[in-house]
């Protein structure tokens, strides 16, 4: 009997680890291993060797692997471990340089805009620019933009831009900088209009024309710099527990920003690349540059920087009254919305965007759109369709971002071809109380439809859009990710009393999934990362309390502990 157990033994020892292999860097011993695996194994114990996990188990099995000299043990203490999360959508270049001139502080309200104004004009000399940056009006408590004649009265010697998102909101010296009267037209063959009032002159209020609003940058920065604050982003992203971020908006030098830190060795996050090209102009010179990025060595295999495909805007935004929807959006003075069958605006016409899809498809990349509104996500799916009749779309997970507002049939649809959905709680959780105020509960009945995506066999993902300032809560959007984890498994929002819509709430095992293992999914990276599983990179975090068992509000203030990118530690609180 005894020989028959020594036996088993050595074969589950075996199944741990196979025979003459090195012994492992390190062990972790003692805790809750999530290993969000495909079946979702809790574990006690893991082993990392050359920057991989080689063995999961018991704390035994994993105990008796370690050598005395040669691996470092960890003692757990039954705390939980979980996979390092990743952000499917951010800024974090320009995020990062945001408030390099000066700080900007929270504006929640009307009079919160106007002082921070009113302290600029101390500041800047008369005559030259002072804006806002994304300081969205569903997060306002009066829910609508300042006015033409509050800004300038706030500011009659200086142009204002109150902007937000595609669109803007300007001060009368702004506009006649801009050149803006009321003979104004679009004249560039791209998206947009310019806001007039009863008597035809402008109101301030601009559409998808931020183009034509030329405002000099701030004081530059030198590279040493940007490198520098970027690093700082990165080491908050990891104390919140992110060891792999993808950009939703790089550029050729963004793109040089990571692969310089890439060669120093001096990432602490893994970064995938999703770059934007134009699409105004020539076809001719749109495919162009679509080629051009599909040539980018970018594109090869690599665990720390790798370029996925591309990025365009298909329509505004739902927080400032432009996402493009099936059915008008109703009149909102708040808005600035007086005409009965608008709908927002669609920024690409659907046969350059079929095009535009088309050859991303033909390089083998993702293509994917902001896209809000559920007629934007509708026509975006309209081109998966057709290019889908000529190159089998599924493999190369083509994208939605945002998909806000979907129908049961843009669910089942976005399913059926392998379309993967980059969505953000943190939208939910914000806006909630203007979206219903505007489109009536039952009208958002598809807003965010977490569990009927994965019901129907779709994938999803979770991201921030994280845009500007550094710090998980301060930032917009805040990129906390435990409370966005909160708000999937809720569906509360500030401001907001009840849930919206709890049966597209998700379980905490889903919710972890979101951050882990789907979004790995969606950024290619399923065989290397978003689990914790022998053979894949050891990155990983340890938080301070059982996210399976705690209350459902102490999910959105967990604390992350360690965070481990590549089985080094690179931050411990």
């Amino acid at each position: 009997m005894r020989a028959f157990l020594f036996s088993v033994a050595a074969l589950l020892l075996f199944s741990v680890l196979p025979a003459q292999e090195p012994p492992p860097d390190a062990v972790f011993l003692g805790g809750k291993i999530l290993t969000v695996d495909a079946g979702f194994t809790v574990r006690e114990a893991f082993a990392v060797r050359g920057g991989k996990i080689v063995a999961v188990g018991t704390t035994a099995e994993i105990r008796r692997l370690a050598q005395p000299g040669k691996t470092s043990t960890h003692e757990l203490g039954g705390q939980m471990v979980l996979p390092g999360l990743i952000d499917s959508h951010v800024h974090a270049p320009a995020a990062a340089m945001f408030e390099f001139d000066h700080e900007v502080p929270d504006m929640e309200t009307i009079a919160d805009v106007l002082a921070y104004i009113r302290a600029r004009t101390k500041v800047v000399p008369a005559g030259q620019w002072i804006q806002t940056a994304q300081v969205f009006i569903t997060r306002l408590k009066e829910s609508r933009y300042p006015t033409k004649a509050e800004l300038d009265a706030a500011a009659p010697q200086h142009p204002v831009n109150f902007r937000t998102g595609p669109d803007n909101m300007l001060n009368s010296l702004a506009l006649q900088k801009c050149g803006f009267d009321r003979n104004f037209q679009v004249s560039d063959g791209g998206p947009g209009y310019l806001e007039k009032d009863a008597n035809g002159e402008p109101n301030g209020l601009t559409r998808g024309i931020s183009r034509y609003i030329k405002t000099p940058g701030g004081r530059a920065a030198t590279e040493a710099e940007q490198l520098g604050r970027l690093q700082a982003l990165f080491r908050d992203y990891n104390q919140i527990g992110f060891t792999t971020i993808a950009d939703r908006g790089a550029s050729a030098a963004s793109n040089q920003q990571y692969l310089k830190l890439r060669e120093r060795g001096a990432l602490t996050v893994r970064v995938a690349l999703s770059q934007t090209f134009p699409t105004i102009g020539s076809m001719d010179s749109i495919l162009t540059a679509i080629d051009q990025i599909a040539a980018s060595p970018l594109r090869r295999e690599d665990p720390w920087v790798h370029l996925i495909g591309t990025k365009i805007w298909l329509d505004g935004g739902m927080l400032t009254g432009s996402s493009y929807m099936l059915k008008p959006w109703g009149r909102n003075e708040n808005y600035g919305i007086r005409d009965d069958t608008y709908r927002g605006v669609l920024n690409v016409p659907p046969d350059r965007l079929l095009a535009m899809v088309r050859r991303v498809a033909q390089h083998g990349m993702q293509f994917t759109a902001h896209a809000v509104g559920d007629a934007a996500g509708t026509t975006l799916l309209e081109a998966y369709e057709q290019v889908n009749r000529e190159i089998p779309v599924r493999p190369l997970r083509m994208g939605i971002t945002h998909s806000n507002f979907m129908t049961a049939d843009t669910v089942a649809q976005s399913a059926r071809l392998g379309v993967v959905l980059d969505i953000q709680p943190i939208w939910l959780y914000l806006d909630t109380r203007t979206l219903v105020g505007q489109f009536g509960y039952d009208r958002l009945r598809y807003f965010q439809p977490l569990k009927s995506i994965l019901a129907a066999g779709g994938m999803t993902g979770g991201g921030s859009d994280h845009m500007l300032k550094i710090g998980d809560l301060r930032a917009i959007n805040p990129y906390n990710p435990f409370l966005a984890m909160w708000t999937t498994l809720t569906r509360r929002a500030k401001w907001y009393d009840g849930e919206l819509h709890p049966e597209e709430a998700l379980t905490r095992r889903q919710a972890i999934e979101f951050y882990t293992r789907n979004n790995a999914f969606l950024l290619f990276w399923e065989k290397e990362l978003g689990s914790l599983e022998p053979g894949k990179r050891a990155d990983f975090i340890v938080v301070d309390r059982d996210l399976l068992t705690c209350p459902v509000d102490d999910v959105k203030t967990t604390r992350v502990l360690q965070t481990w990118v590549e089985g080094k530690a690179v931050f411990t609180r």
